[in-house]
């Protein structure tokens, strides 16, 4: 079997729960108007699925008997808002996501900003209605129910704000004088900050050591910075081609990107033994994406050759 064909395999299961789930909390947004249609439209628009697969995935290794849905729909509702603001006119400007027509071409740009806002407030609903669902479970940190909220909705504000997300955007559209080290911070803030959100809640409310917060969100961010890195060498040549310059592979050429991909996934597998979560679905992702580097690199050497 290729490395693709396992990646899929290792997702599928996750992600046929978290479309149903989806499908399902969709009336929670209130009665039927446009509005809420275009929040349908943006959630139910395809995707791997992957944020809100990684906080099943690491409930699952600590915990099999915890729901976490609610967490993992959060995140995926924060995913789903980002995407919207970022195809809008004034950020990227893109008339398709995932190869159908963008929020705001469908319904309009202030309908798709709304959307946006509604999905980041729907969210955090979503992370209250875990802790409650946590509370009435009898599990044995349900007693840590109300902490665990806080945590949740304090990382998960930090991450989707002007320290995180957004300020990621905002860095992207208006990047500063670039050099390798903004580059990397402008990537962290765009990209890891949601990694993060999908490794704390799936470890808060998966039953995780409280204690250990600290080197679950270093997981997140060797993960989240190689999975980037992965992104870079996949979109290296458009991005040439498209004069962006955010890209590591570009700022710091292929091999020291190359260099920098396998400490972050050995860095990652390492923290992860630690936290006693190396489940075999996170050594079938970290593979997929090594494959997915070296083919690129390897071409990239030979064609330097």
């Amino acid at each position: 079997m290729d490395q693709k064909n396992s990646l899929i395999q290792i997702l599928e299961p996750f992600q046929a729960f978290i479309e149903n789930r989806l499908v399902q909390v969709i009336p929670s947004l209130g009665k039927k108007t446009v509005l809420r249609d275009a929040c349908e439209y943006a959630l139910l628009n395809g995707g791997k699925r992957f944020r809100p697969f990684l906080v099943l995935l690491i409930a699952q290794a600590l915990n099999k008997e915890v729901d976490v849905s609610h967490a993992a729909l959060a995140v995926e509702f924060f995913h789903t808002a980002s995407l919207i603001a970022d195809d809008l006119p004034c950020m990227d400007n893109e008339e398709l996501r995932r190869n159908k027509p963008s929020v705001h071409k469908v319904y309009g740009e202030s309908t798709a900003l709304l959307a946006s806002y509604a999905l980041i407030a729907a969210g955090y609903e979503l992370l209250v209605n875990n802790a409650k669902t946590l509370k009435e479970s009898g599990l044995n940190h349900a007693a840590h129910s109300d902490r665990i909220c806080v945590i949740a909705l304090e990382n998960a504000t930090y991450n989707t704000g002007i320290l995180g997300a957004t300020g990621g955007q905002f860095l992207d559209i208006n990047p500063p004088d670039l050099h390798l080290d903004e580059v990397r911070n402008i990537l962290c803030m765009k990209t890891v900050s949601l990694f993060e959100i999908s490794f704390v809640l799936g470890w808060v409310y998966g039953g995780g050591d409280l204690d250990q917060l600290d080197l679950i969100k270093k997981a997140a961010y060797h993960f989240g910075m190689a999975f980037q890195i992965a992104d870079d060498f996949d979109d290296c040549d458009q991005d040439m081609q498209n004069g962006r310059k955010i890209n590591l592979v570009l700022a710091c050429g292929a091999e020291i990107a190359f260099s920098q991909f396998q400490n972050e996934i050995n860095k990652f597998l390492s923290i992860i033994k630690t936290l006693k979560i190396n489940t075999a679905e996170f050594h079938g992702m970290c593979e997929y994406l090594k494959f997915q580097v070296e083919t690129i690199y390897s071409k990239k050497a030979f064609a330097q050759s």
